[in-house]
């Protein structure tokens, strides 16, 4: 109960709004109750005076008002029950906002270590499991705590010694729902485990449909899901078998009672002490109270299954963004976009090494600064710094001479264009992907840019035009032709910063020529960082930075590095020339018969091996359809 009470107190304070409403729901409880329990009186009074008497007469007046507060308790609990639920379902539309705008903000190492189903069914079930902590317990809790103080008054006052007699067992109910709850709670944290597994299980082999099917693994993804399946039934058997358990248990608990009361009944009746009408009025009271009774005791069990889905919630709030806004931010400027690194090194949590060591450059507006080395150097976490998806933890980054942490991060990344390895595209239409580059331009800015990136032409010979749909891993286009949009969405952006990673990944030689023009008239003007495999871009680079473990080796033009040798030069030269075939047999010599005219036979000249070829470097390479 100890993790219950803290995630009560944790989600609490998102009641703020709607707590005048939750009295109100209260006080529709307390109506609705004391309704019933006039209700039951008067079904004692018509017993005694209307039928035991056989007097019409004695009918009448129990009956109405019985009638009238029949419509009083119907009117009172349609009022409740939709503010509650119109309650409940407002709190969670508010902590479901809020979790999201805070998983908006985690760093993106925080979504490599949990599988995105796991995270979806945090924001889906785990979410409405806090409402009925918070919302629908409390007030449950209430309802059948006013339910049974009243239903239990009033045994009291028809009978205090029955009453008493059968209130010596409402221990019971306490007590088996203790017993069961520990076990309830294990398998409630079992099964929303399960639960987050399915749905990643499913959302990955979606995601992957391609692989799929090419390696005939749809056995495998079946036999996956199987799994994480039957891990979830089996927690879900468990938990429905101890919940029945619990039941049946109450339901013997409750028998108990029921027979103490009619066996009492039949003496005092006998005994000339109790009328019928009043032995029917007390055991209507205590079938009435034996529910709220029971709630109580089932309450516990909800609370615990529900603190499962509140911890999980917690581990997500309590995952912290990995930059923060500063206390005093710098006023906003013109910003020119002169970036500085300075020292930097930097190192992932939990890492045991650092990917980035003392990294420092600078660049200008105007510059095409090309990074590159192999896989695995830090290209990439370089571009993540810059955006400040991290800070460094050693050495300083600035933009025209101020650091990136005194800065407010939406003016920060307002002034910087990323364009990642991945093309990301959101499910919407080709205008609205355009325009989330800068949000309210117009649409003639946005077929501007369409025009600039290369992509009128193909959007406009679309039925839809702009106002096609598309949506991520879209058939409707080619990859270049979603590079080009993304382009086309950095170009409204029209910030003074560009980062780009990897632009020409997973596209074959046109459409990286294609793709390679619009980032030309992109670049045109503004600091661009480029991070990339693909060298062919490196002639027109000010300068080529080269990083390997994590350090700066080489920086210069393209021509100084290759003339050095060194790392670049061995990045940017070509594979080794396939060796020569061997010299083909000669073909043989047709005999010539006498007696048959002789035609000339065209000679098969031997191959002789290929000739020695100097390989020609990235430097001579014909890059005029790169230039615009």
């Amino acid at each position: 109960m100890r993790e219950a009470r803290t995630a009560f107190r944790r989600f609490w304070p998102l009641t703020r709004g709607d707590r005048r409403w939750l009295a109100l729901i209260v006080a529709c409880v307390v109506v609705a109750v004391l309704a019933e329990t006039v209700a039951i009186l008067l079904f004692a009074e018509l017993t005694d005076h209307a039928l035991a008497a056989g007097s019409p007469s004695a009918f009448w007046g129990p009956a109405g008002a019985w009638l009238g507060v029949a419509v009083l308790a119907a009117l009172v609990g349609y009022l409740g029950n939709s503010l509650a639920t119109w309650t409940a379902e407002r709190f969670v539309l508010r902590l479901r906002a809020g979790v999201f705008r805070h998983v908006q903000d985690l760093p993106p190492h925080f979504f490599q270590r949990h599988r995105r189903g796991d995270l979806v069914e945090r924001l889906t079930g785990d979410v409405e499991s806090v409402e009925r902590l918070v919302v629908s317990g409390v007030v449950g809790a209430l309802s059948a705590g006013f339910s049974a103080v009243f239903y239990a008054a009033a045994a009291f006052w028809l009978r205090w010694d029955l009453a008493l007699a059968t209130v010596v067992l409402a221990p019971l109910f306490l007590l088996a729902a203790r017993r069961f709850s520990g076990r309830i709670q294990q398998a409630a944290r079992d099964e929303r485990t399960a639960d987050g597994a399915i749905t990643s299980v499913v959302e990955e082999s979606l995601g992957n449909i391609v692989l799929t099917q090419a390696y005939n693994r749809q056995r495998d993804e079946a036999a996956r899901l199987d799994r994480e399946a039957r891990a979830w039934m089996r927690a879900s058997v468990r938990g429905a078998r101890l919940s029945e358990r619990y039941e049946q248990s109450v339901e013997i608990v409750e028998t108990l009672c029921v027979l103490a009361v009619i066996g009492l009944g039949v003496w005092e009746i006998s005994a000339g002490r109790m009328t019928l009408g009043q032995l029917l009025a007390f055991a209507a009271f205590l079938g009435y109270l034996h529910p709220p009774v029971r709630s109580l005791g089932a309450l516990g069990l909800t609370v615990t299954a529900a603190s499962e889905g509140a911890r999980r919630i917690g581990e997500v709030l309590d995952a912290g963004p990995a930059v923060t806004d500063p206390a005093r931010p710098v006023a906003p400027w013109p910003v020119r976009g002169r970036l500085g690194l300075h020292d930097v090194s930097f190192r992932y949590p939990g890492s045991p090494r650092a990917c980035l060591r003392g990294v420092t450059l600078t660049a200008g507006p105007g510059e095409l600064i090309l990074v590159t080395g192999p896989s695995g150097a830090g290209k990439s976490t370089l571009a993540g710094l810059l955006t400040r998806f991290h800070d460094p933890c050693a050495g300083a980054i600035t933009l025209d001479g101020v650091p990136l942490p005194d800065l407010p991060l939406r003016f920060l990344r307002e002034q910087i264009a990323l364009l990642p390895q991945q093309t990301l595209i959101l499910n919407g239409t080709i205008r609205e992907n355009i325009g989330c580059g800068r949000p309210g331009a117009t649409d003639t800015e946005i077929e501007r840019a369409a025009r600039d990136a290369g992509a009128h032409d193909f959007v406009t010979a679309l039925p839809g035009g702009y106002d096609t749909p598309i949506a991520p891993g879209t058939a409707a286009l080619s990859g270049g032709q979603l590079q080009r949009i993304a382009i086309a969405r950095a170009m409204l952006r029209g910030a003074p910063v560009l980062v780009l990673d990897e632009p020409t990944a997973g596209l074959d030689a046109v459409a990286a020529r294609q793709v390679v023009r619009p980032l030309r008239r992109l670049m045109a003007g503004r600091t661009t960082i480029m991070i990339t495999h693909d060298l062919s871009l490196a002639p027109d680079a000010d300068r080529v930075l080269v990083v390997e473990h994590g350090r700066l080796v080489e920086s210069g033009t393209h021509e100084e590095l290759l003339a050095r040798g060194g790392a670049y030069a061995r990045l940017a030269s070509p594979l080794p020339r396939a060796a020569a075939a061997p010299p083909a047999p000669t073909a043989p010599t047709l005999p010539v018969s006498p007696t048959l005219p002789v035609f000339p036979v065209f000679p098969v000249f031997p191959v002789s091996p290929a000739p020695s070829v100097t390989p020609v470097s990235p430097a001579h390479e014909d890059t005029s359809i790169l230039r615009w």
